[in-house]
């Protein structure tokens, strides 16, 4: 297992970091960080609570002179999204993510990083455990199940906490500051289907879609990525019309918040079409292919014989789904007007599994406007409920209120500029943080969210600029040392 990130400056945060990549942590499975981080807080001797849903609250006193500074909460998150190659043999829930650095950039060997959230844990650690810094009382809030529920902040009871300030270090561009973001809700939709045997004089192919770059469904929707269900839906559209395609197994996607980069099928088609189909394929990966040159080069669709299977989808009901998933938004729904180059509306197509007379389709809606997310529940509604298909939509979670008279945003625009130069830029993201339900609870929180630069989280591509994580720091400190009075 390569150290070689313990070298980096600054060593107070990367050491941290260090510490949490080799703690299995993926959503849902936290068990262990939970302990890893109640014995951290209760090692450095400070007040240190695990809340009845799991989140970790550790309290640092002020610093000697600075008692008279309003408390600031550092919040972040526990969790980590996994997703790795197809060709990466590794177990989330036991084996510690592989760490290498790459020029001026830090990823992972074939998974996600885990630097969404471990950079802003591993900050509020060095925090905890410095001596040498100047800070009114710090409060460490340590969410758990942010990526598949944020349970912890919907889990959060008043009482717990006692700052007037919450700096939520989970964005993902340095010399940015986030002041919003949007709400989300969960699409879950179940087509049931009748299964038929397969006709005579059928062949059966493994198809798949791999090679996708993926990504985070709110912040990198935008960028117009494949979305691997969509493109299987088409195909599979296109063959069914073409060659009598029949769908045994489906399985595409495999989170919510990550637009999906793989799509695996079992089809059969007419023995006497095999040379046509294979032909469409490869016709059809050139085009896709041509259509999405700039952002998806290593896009790759195979078609493997395999072992017959012993039941199809029936005619009917596939045309119906494969109809329904051909109209089903998908990625950006609408920009906003209010801020220029932010998403206000989205949906991701998530995951899509089709076995044994039961078609499930599971999506991610998001939005800045709560009426434009309901307009979206209704249209998606609309077009699932002509299919026959159930519609359920659950796991809402707000957004968060732009707040542009905030004082401690003008606080960290003053002291960004004079440390280095430039005014850094205000913006809310299309994405789900925790600050709107957080805020709920606390309602008297002056609110922010900041961190180093993170590009395609929620992808084995994931990584963290270096530079940046030293340049975070140095704002995150400077700006504990000037947190206004109370």
């Amino acid at each position: 297992m390569s150290k070689e990130i313990l070298n980096l400056e600054p060593k107070a945060i990367w050491k941290h970091f260090y510490s949490l990549t080799q703690i299995p942590r993926p959503s849902k499975h936290e068990a262990a960080c939970i302990a890893f981080m109640k014995k951290f807080g209760e090692d450095l001797g400070l007040e240190t609570v695990v809340d009845p849903v799991g989140n970790v609250i550790i309290r640092k006193p002020a610093t000697p002179g600075m008692e008279n500074r309003k408390g600031v909460v550092l919040q972040g998150h526990l969790d980590m999204v996994p997703q790795k190659n197809s060709d990466k043999n590794h177990d989330f829930v036991k084996d510690p993510i592989e760490t290498r650095i790459d020029g001026e950039w830090v990823k992972a060997n074939g998974t996600t990083l885990g630097a969404d959230n471990g950079m802003g844990v591993a900050a509020a650690m060095a925090v905890l455990e410095a001596k040498d810094l100047q800070h009114g009382m710090v409060e460490a809030l340590f969410t758990i199940d942010e990526e598949t529920g944020m349970t912890g902040a919907f889990g959060l009871q008043p009482g717990y906490l006692k700052g007037d300030i919450l700096m939520n270090l989970d964005s993902e561009d340095e010399g940015e500051l986030y002041i919003g973001c949007a709400g989300g809700t969960n699409g879950n939709i179940n087509f049931k289907y009748n299964e038929v045997i397969v006709p005579a004089g059928y062949t059966a192919y493994n198809l798949k879609i791999t090679g996708l770059k993926g990504g985070h469904s709110g912040v990198d929707i935008h960028l117009g990525r494949g979305n691997a269900n969509k493109i299987m839906n088409r195909f599979l559209k296109e063959a069914g019309n073409e060659f009598g395609l029949r769908i045994s197994t489906l399985n595409g996607g495999s989170l919510r918040n990550a637009i999906p980069r793989e799509s695996f099928a079992v089809v059969a088609i007419p023995s006497a079409h095999k040379d046509g189909f294979i032909a469409k394929l490869k016709t059809y990966e050139a085009i896709v292919k041509k259509e999405l040159s700039a952002v998806e080069p290593d896009l790759k669709m195979d078609a493997v014989t395999t072992e017959l299977p012993s039941k199809v989808m029936d005619e009917k009901a596939q045309k119906t789904f494969i109809d329904a998933v051909y109209a089903c938004p998908n990625g950006v729904v609408r920009m906003s007007n209010a801020m220029e180059g932010l998403v206000e509306t989205s949906n991701n197509l998530a995951i899509i599994e089709i076995k044994e007379g039961l078609a499930k389709v599971l999506c991610l809606l998001r939005s800045s406007v709560d009426s434009a997310k309901a307009d979206l529940e209704s249209q998606m509604e609309s077009v699932f409920h002509l299919a026959g298909a159930e519609i359920i939509f659950d796991g809402q979670y707000p957004g968060w209120k732009p707040n542009p008279d905030s004082p401690i945003l003008k606080k960290m625009l003053d002291i960004y500029n004079n440390q280095f130069g430039k005014v850094p830029k205000i913006y809310a993201i299309h994405a789900g943080l925790e600050c709107g339900l957080l805020g709920g609870v606390y309602p008297n929180w002056d609110m922010i969210s900041f961190g180093p630069t993170i590009r395609f989280p929620h992808s084995p591509d994931e990584k963290v600029n270096i530079e940046s994580v030293n340049k975070f720091w140095l704002f995150l400190v400077e700006t504990l040392k000037n947190v206004p009075t109370k």
